[in-house]
């Protein structure tokens, strides 16, 4: 994600201000995976993901735009497949109603990007209750050590 992010004149782990960008704009800056999902709302195969199997301590950022999103304190196995967490940034996330594919679903999108992250779900453990089920394509680590 490094040698992305420096190609990315929007990624900020600290700017916090609104992205307008167009998609044809994200389209010339983004890795063709990582546009399909955060952009066209794909969705990773499970078990693929760098961060399903994952448990170091630090915070998780867009990969799109560097916002804060999680801390791996609320990170849990929930063996669906994809990363799953219990609690969001409530400054870094927003909801909307997803009926694609005949299901309906509660999409996590990006506060400052607006890129299509996962979706959460009722079913996760104390003290939420929620499930944040996301792709590892749109996330970035950053361990505690490293900062």
């Amino acid at each position: 994600m490094e040698n992305e992010a420096k190609n990315n004149p929007y990624y900020s782990r600290t700017d916090t201000a609104k992205l307008d960008i167009s998609n044809e704009e994200w389209k010339k800056i983004l890795a063709p995976d990582l546009y399909a999902i955060s952009r066209e709302a794909a969705t990773e195969r499970a078990f693929t993901g760098k961060y399903n199997e994952f448990d170091e301590l630090g915070d998780y950022y867009c990969a799109v735009c560097g916002n804060h999103l999680f801390r791996s304190t609320s990170k849990f196995s929930s063996s669906c497949g994809w990363p799953s967490f219990f609690e969001a940034d409530k400054e870094g996330v927003y909801y909307k109603r997803d009926t694609a594919y005949g299901m309906e679903r509660v999409e996590v999108l990006c506060k400052r990007c607006d890129s299509h992250l996962g979706h959460v779900f009722d079913d996760g453990p104390k003290p939420t209750g929620l499930r944040y089920c996301m792709n590892s394509i749109s996330l970035e680590f950053v361990g505690d050590s490293e900062k």
